[in-house]
């Protein structure tokens, strides 16, 4: 029997099942400890658009809150409302349940396309992903202890400013990302993907001015919203460039910015986290 890929699982955990109109169940994946809050977000962006007209376009934003950590022990109930369907917007409010508590809550937008004003500023200068070290091999590293590092993970990630442990170093990373291998044709999943990708990496962004890399800090992702610039496709690398402008009262704020190979920048993201040092 073959193995599934950890990409295959993704796409396999985003096929929800439609136990009513407005009501989807979802399965958490395989894992252990606390699940990661981009499956949960990328899953609601699923749960929104199935929801939606054929016609009704792709997704263009999203604003979302982590509630209470998720678990992988059980499956995730997402409850939809359809607030509006109008000639060029349709909203959609996803709140995601798991044993009876709410863990995400999501408002997402939804546009047809539209022909007007268009710029963009300079994508950041950042060395090819050839030859970069990958996330988890940095994390290893890190962590001195190579069992610690995932193996198989859906998202490829290859490093241009890895942590340095205990060095104060600038609040910004650069990053490429993509899916590590093929996604299907379809808007909707291109975008959910992109999403579950955007909520890895920003938080030790935020701790790079303090020292604080992995195992050194205690942290959670306490909000998230994505932008999408165009309707969304994540077919190869694309650039992540993350900056941190401010912490303050243990929570750091991180801007991102997604772009592709030719320069088009194709996504926006902002999240705020809770960043803090280990207690005693």
């Amino acid at each position: 029997m073959t193995r599934k890929t950890a990409l295959e699982t993704l796409l396999e955990n985003l096929r929800l099942e439609r136990l009513d109109r407005d009501l989807f169940l979802g399965d958490p994946g395989p894992g252990s400890g606390r699940l990661f809050g981009g499956h949960v977000a990328a899953q609601s962006v699923m749960a929104a658009g199935m929801t939606l007209a054929s016609d009704a376009g792709t997704v263009h934003s999203l604003h979302a809150y982590f509630l209470k950590g998720g678990s992988h022990e059980m499956p995730i109930r997402f409850v939809v409302d359809r607030i509006r369907d109008g000639r060029t917007f349709s909203t959609r409010h996803v709140v995601a349940y798991q044993g009876g508590e709410a863990i995400f809550d999501l408002s997402a937008s939804f546009a047809r396309p539209e022909d007007g004003v268009e710029h963009q500023g300079t994508m950041p200068d950042a060395p090819g992903p050839e030859g970069l070290a990958t996330h988890e091999e940095i994390r290893g590293e890190i962590l001195e202890d190579s069992e610690r590092r995932r193996r198989v993970t859906p998202i490829e990630i290859k490093v241009c400013d890895p942590d340095i442990p205990g060095e104060v170093q600038p609040p910004f990373k650069r990053m490429w990302i993509r899916p590590a291998g093929d996604l299907p044709d379809d808007p909707l999943v291109h975008a959910a993907v992109l999403v579950y990708a955007s909520d890895r990496t920003l938080l030790s962004t935020a701790a790079r001015p303090h020292g604080l890399a992995w195992g050194k800090r205690m942290s959670a992702s306490l909000d998230h919203a994505v932008w999408f610039h165009s309707p969304p496709r994540f077919d190869g690398w694309v650039l992540y460039f993350a900056e941190s402008p401010v912490a303050r009262a243990a929570r750091g704020l991180i801007h991102g910015s997604m772009w592709d190979r030719e320069g088009v920048r194709i996504a926006s993201v902002t999240q705020e986290g809770l960043i803090r040092r280990p207690r005693p």
